[in-house]
């Protein structure tokens, strides 16, 4: 039971290691935005990224 609790935590740490690194090269790549929210938003573990502003034209 102690084996399998270490593989766990080392599965979690691995997985949340991953997810960050996933984000920050997603985060460069040359996606389309929306493409780039929908791959950063489905990443376990990743903090949520708030979609880009809008562009709003002079008032």
């Amino acid at each position: 039971m102690i084996l399998v609790a270490i593989v766990a935590e080392f599965l979690e740490e691995y997985t949340a290691l991953l997810a960050r690194v996933l984000e920050q090269m997603f985060h460069e790549a040359p996606f389309p935005w929306r493409l780039r929210f929908l791959i950063l938003r489905n990443l376990p573990f990743a903090h949520p990224t708030p979609p880009p502003r809008l562009i709003r034209g002079s008032a």
